[in-house]
């Protein structure tokens, strides 16, 4: 069955011509009516006067008086579908801003208006557009919120006035049983929880905390972040139980103590075996010059034992720094002695204030991994730079770098990327940049190698909690 073709309709240019041309027509026809026929003849027959010339601004004027009503009527006619189109246009815009996008006007143009067939066209697309993003966000929304209520981190948001906006499942039950915190200000809800909680979530530091619940003692990292919301400021907590994460890294941490120890126990006891029975025999024949050759390399392997033990029981029990003024052209040149390197710029005046023996340390075992890189060792340098807070300590090496992996788990206890490696030299020069109040940290030089930055504050501060023996 043939669809029916659509009828024809004037333009709206079409349409204003027309209505110029009839609005000349019916003022012309207007004016002769009142100045030459049928006005005239109809005074004469009824003796009331002579009618207005034609080119009388009498005639003039009365033609303009009748003809305004005709022409305000036929722009009503003509616009009306126009103004009609123009409503509609300004509800469906209204209904977006509030954001309703199931509102619209047809595609098609009203009345025959050609012209605007492209404006509605790409109305009606943009509307079904609104309509499909706020689908989708709909759906993203309600993904993000089941994730966010689900996860076992606890989510807090805050407005300015402390007061919560949002709360997830984990922090619900964290903070009150489970029950509903939106609305409810901050300080109200922590009023009876822990102490070490109730000062975390009031400061404004990111941090590790121990909290008692039900009994037994729970880690959490905690961190915080300020933003605006809908142009108002907000603030957001996350808190991660960190026990479990924790325990395992301990128990991770003892395995590798056992392996190592392990390790270098099996290598320094079988040859002691094999050279006592050979000292045994040695002296059974007689040979007793051999035999204290055999003894001898005996006492080097327990000397070695010892040394290997000596060391994880330094790191165990590092005593607290004893801070004292240490000029700086000294100090460096005492590391000289140790392992060479090229010095990066000059050395500051103003003098250190940290314990020097323990820097040194720290130092020598950066200075030390610098050169078993594998890099050029002239490429191994020092810095010494001050800050606005402290002092700034560089070894640079050039060598093959590390892996991202690899710089994650450097700095922890018995981890090293070497097969002979024990693992303590950048634990505990870690170990001694947090007794001082200071910090550590690697990362990969443009053009290869590794940079080991050492920060130690200028100020004395409180030392830092070292590993418990």
């Amino acid at each position: 069955m043939d669809e029916p073709r659509p009828r024809w309709r004037p333009s709206l240019r079409l349409r204003l011509a027309l209505f110029l041309l009839g609005s000349a027509a019916a003022g012309l026809a207007l004016h002769a009516g009142l100045s030459a026929w049928p006005l005239p003849q109809l005074l004469q027959g009824l003796e009331l006067g002579a009618a207005p010339a034609l080119w009388s601004p009498l005639a003039w004027g009365l033609s303009l008086l009748l003809l305004l009503p005709l022409a305000w009527w036929l722009a009503g006619v003509l616009l009306a579908p126009l103004a009609r189109l123009l409503r509609a246009l300004e509800g469906t815009v209204l209904s977006y801003r509030d954001g309703e996008f199931g509102s619209g006007i047809a595609a098609a143009p009203p009345s025959g208006l050609a012209e605007l067939a492209s404006l509605l066209q790409l109305h009606h697309e943009l509307g079904l557009a609104l309509r499909e993003q706020r689908r989708q966000l709909a759906q993203r929304e309600l993904l993000l919120d089941t994730v966010v209520q689900n996860t076992p981190v606890a989510l807090l948001l805050t407005d300015e006035r402390e007061r919560i906006a949002y709360a997830n499942i984990a922090a619900r039950q964290l903070l009150d049983g489970g029950r509903g915190l939106a609305g409810r200000t901050l300080p109200e809800l922590l009023a009876t929880a822990p102490l070490a909680l109730r000062e975390a979530l009031a400061g404004g530091q990111d941090g590790l905390l121990s909290v008692e619940l039900d009994g037994q003692e729970e880690r959490f990292h905690l961190s915080q972040r300020e933003f605006r919301l809908q142009g108002q400021p907000h603030r957001l907590r996350l808190l991660r139980r960190m026990t479990r994460e924790l325990s395992r890294q301990e128990v991770a941490s003892w395995k590798r103590v056992i392996r190592v120890i392990s390790h270098e126990l099996n290598n320094s006891l079988a040859p002691m075996s094999s050279l006592a029975h050979s000292g045994a025999e040695l002296l059974r024949r007689g040979q007793t010059e051999r035999a204290t050759q055999v003894f001898a390399s005996i006492g080097e392997r327990v000397a070695h034992l010892h040394g290997f033990l000596a060391g994880y029981a330094g790191f165990a029990k590092l005593p607290a720094p004893v801070l004292t003024q240490v000029d700086w052209a000294p100090f460096v040149a005492g590391l000289g002695a140790h392992y060479a390197f090229r010095m990066e710029g000059a050395l500051p005046a103003q003098p250190g204030l940290f314990d020097a023996a323990q820097v040194e340390q720290a130092l020598i075992n950066l200075l030390k991994n610098a050169h078993e890189a594998g890099g050029d060792p002239a490429g191994v340098s020092l810095a010494v730079r001050p800050q606005a807070d402290g002092w700034c300590l560089e070894v640079n090496d050039r060598g093959p770098g590390m892996s991202e992996a690899q710089l994650a788990q450097a700095l922890l206890p018995f981890y090293s990327t070497k097969r002979s490696g024990s693992g303590l030299g950048l634990a505990l020069a870690r170990e001694i940049a947090e007794a001082h109040g200071g910090r550590i940290a690697m990362a990969n030089r443009e053009g290869g190698g590794l940079r080991v930055t050492l920060t130690l504050p200028r100020e004395p501060q409180a030392p830092a909690p070292v590993a418990a023996p």
